[in-house]
């Protein structure tokens, strides 16, 4: 890659398969340029766009690559788990009294 003084020129678009899905990434700038920019990627099979990383400037496909496939996979062991449901109003339960002795 050609860099000109500090602008370091953004990877193309690109289309990798990991692990029986599609990834479609894409570097986008912000609304202001000197903000930086975002990779955005898409998964088949998931209708959310996501727009995880901030382009750094020694980025190249695998590295890339590597920090999607990471974030993605995390993500849905997370949506795994089962749900913790927890009683966040009022006091807690008080334990129950011990039985009474003989």
């Amino acid at each position: 890659m050609k860099v000109t003084g500090d602008v370091m020129p953004m990877l193309a678009p690109f289309t990798f398969e990991e692990g029986g899905r599609t990834y479609e990434c894409t570097p986008e700038k912000r609304g202001d340029p000197s903000r930086g920019s975002w990779w955005w990627f898409t998964v088949s099979n998931d209708s959310q766009r996501y727009a995880r990383f901030e382009a750094a400037a020694g980025d190249t496909r695998s590295s890339v690559r590597a920090r999607i496939v990471a974030y993605y996979e995390h993500r849905l062991w997370v949506r795994a788990q089962p749900v913790v449901r927890r009683n966040r109003f009022g006091r807690p339960a008080k334990p129950p009294a011990p039985p009474p002795g003989p």
